[in-house]
């Protein structure tokens, strides 16, 4: 698997434009210019979505991202890359579609 690693400064946005931001922050020993590697244990949470569903409101709140196997780990869990799978939720947990990662760090190759 190959892709780009999420850091702190990442920027991710929801489908629908609203901005996804780690609710607990990356705090690992592992840094990329000064910030550090994002991970799957990582909470984010997502603001300013307008997604309405028959004129309700549906907004995204949170990101849910799946490990992607490749063994990479920062404090033993596995690091986010820009290609790892995702899913943002509603309140109500009901899937919303995969974030969009508009920013990352330097290209990674697992093998």
């Amino acid at each position: 698997m190959s892709g780009s690693l999420l850091d702190a400064g990442a920027v991710i946005g929801c489908p629908h434009g609203g901005r996804a931001t780690a609710a607990t922050t990356p705090s690992g020993g592992v840094r990329i210019g000064g910030a550090a590697v994002a991970t799957a244990a990582h909470a984010y949470v997502v603001t300013g979505c307008p997604h309405t569903v028959g004129r309700v409101p549906s907004p995204c709140v949170s990101v849910r991202w799946t490990a992607d196997g490749s063994g990479v780990t920062v404090d033993g869990a596995p690091v986010l890359l820009d290609t790892s799978a995702a899913q943002c939720f509603t309140a109500a947990f009901v899937p919303q579609g995969p974030p969009v990662v508009q920013a990352a760090q330097r290209k990674v190759t697992v093998r």
